[in-house]
Formats: structure tokens, C-alpha cells, sequence
């Protein structure tokens, strides 16, 4: 089989068309895996830097309440996956019930970096999108240990309506920082994956703040016409709208 040319690589991050010394890698490109696959395992455990967050979170106008699951620490956390799901007891008595209509939550995930870095800056093109029709979003919740369906406990202790959920995701040896979204309606702990939309790869070298929040206050708008989420919502916009501007990013200058 013939190799791929090496002209893939100007359209591509994965590892293509790295040519080969015998029968491995070359050198260069064998370090670079190694230094890709040392930044995702970094990526899976670092800490979050709660109070950086929760003043860049502040500066949005947002007051976070700082939760975690019942997983106690990060090796917990990566082998029982159900206990990150679930909110600790001290957690609980922290969230007042206030009936929101779209509640926040920031969570860690596996990737505490791509928190770190793209949350703020995305919630800062996607709040002022998501107060043009006319949806309030928070209170901010930042979670510790958490995963995607530990949203649905802390969106039905809230009350809300419904919970977009920021998380890191997996790293990949190309994207240790990639950011995910999950919007549930009506959450609760007996939700399950296909009842929520996704946004994923939030990052500047992935889809776009801008992009992403465009796309957030669509389904936002669509989840509560339409009362649901999940399959039965999906991104009907016409092409023109849904893609990247020419700049990479959308709504600007509106």
C-alpha cells in the first residue's frame, strides 16, 4: 500500500505521512508522540485552579458555588465513574433550590486544562448570545471530580429547567484541551445520554467560542420550544448559518 503524500499534514492534525527510519518512526516523530502522549496523561491530572476560575467567572457577572461528586480524589475519580455522578452530601446543602431556566455547571472532567482555558472565554461569547433570547443562564456551578451526568443531580437541586454542562474532555494526542458541552432538559439522575445535545472540541483550534455559542443559543432557543433534548433535537439550521464564518468565527459585529 502506497503511503499517504506528505501534503496531508498541511489539512490535518492526526499523525500522517510521518515517514519511517527502518522499521519505526523517525526519531522526530516518535518524540513528538511521546511529548503529545505525556501532555494528555498531564491533562487527565491536573487540578483545576478553582479560585482563577471562579474570578474570571465572576468578572461575567457570574457568582459560582464550588461542589464535588462523591468521588474523593482524582484516582477515585478515574476508576468508579459512578461515583462521579453522583453529588457528596456537603454538596447538596450548597445548592439552594432557585428554579433557573438554564443552570451552568463547570465541571473538570478529564481534562482540567481545557476547563482552565476555554470555559471563560466561551461563556463570555455565549452569555450575551443566550441573553438575546431572553434566557437568564446560572447560577455557575463549578464541580469537582465530575462527570457529564453529575449535572443532573445539580440541575434538579436547582430546579432548573435545564443544564448546560461544560466539561473537559478526553485528551487526545492532538487535543489535550478540548472543551465539551452537554445541554439537558428537565435534568434529573435518570437521564440518560441520548436525551442531551453536544458541543465538542471548544477551543480555538477547534470549533470556535463564537461558533460553539451560536450554536448553544440555537438549541437553547429549540429545547424550549420544543420542551426535549437529545435525539429528537437536532441542528436543522440551513449550512450558511451552522458553518464558520471566513474568520473563523460567527456573529461578530451583530
Amino acid at each position: 500500500m502506497a503511503e499517504p503524500p506528505a501534503g496531508l499534514r498541511r489539512f490535518t492534525a492526526a499523525r500522517v505521512a510521518l515517514g519511517r527510519a527502518g522499521n519505526a518512526l523517525p526519531t522526530a516523530a516518535h518524540l513528538d508522540f511521546v511529548e503529545a502522549h505525556a501532555m494528555a496523561r498531564d491533562a487527565v491530572h491536573a487540578a483545576l485552579d478553582v479560585a482563577g476560575l471562579a474570578a474570571e467567572l465572576r468578572a461575567l457577572g457570574l457568582d459560582p458555588v464550588v461542589v464535588a461528586s462523591r468521588a474523593a480524589d482524582r484516582h477515585i475519580y478515574l476508576v468508579r465513574p459512578d461515583l462521579g455522578r453522583a453529588l457528596d452530601d456537603a454538596s447538596v446543602a450548597r445548592l439552594a433550590r432557585c428554579d433557573p431556566p438554564l443552570a451552568l455547571v463547570i465541571a473538570d472532567g478529564l481534562s482540567a486544562t481545557a476547563v482552565q482555558r476555554h470555559a471563560a472565554p466561551f461563556l463570555a461569547e455565549a452569555l450575551p448570545r443566550l441573553a438575546r433570547i431572553d434566557v437568564a443562564a446560572g447560577p455557575a456551578v463549578i464541580a469537582l471530580q465530575g462527570r457529564v451526568a453529575l449535572g443532573d443531580a445539580i440541575g434538579a437541586a436547582l430546579g432548573a429547567e435545564a443544564v448546560a454542562v461544560l466539561i473537559g474532555e478526553r485528551p487526545g494526542l492532538s487535543a489535550p484541551d478540548s472543551l465539551g458541552l452537554y445541554l439537558t432538559w428537565n435534568p434529573r439522575p435518570s437521564r440518560t445520554d441520548a436525551e442531551r445535545n453536544c458541543i465538542s472540541n471548544i477551543r480555538p483550534a477547534g470549533q470556535p467560542y463564537a461558533q460553539a455559542a451560536e450554536t448553544l443559543a440555537w438549541l437553547v432557543g429549540e429545547m424550549r420550544r420544543r420542551r426535549l433534548t437529545g435525539i429528537a433535537l437536532k441542528d436543522e439550521r440551513p449550512a450558511a448559518l451552522s458553518a464558520p464564518a471566513a474568520s473563523g468565527r460567527l456573529g461578530e459585529g451583530r
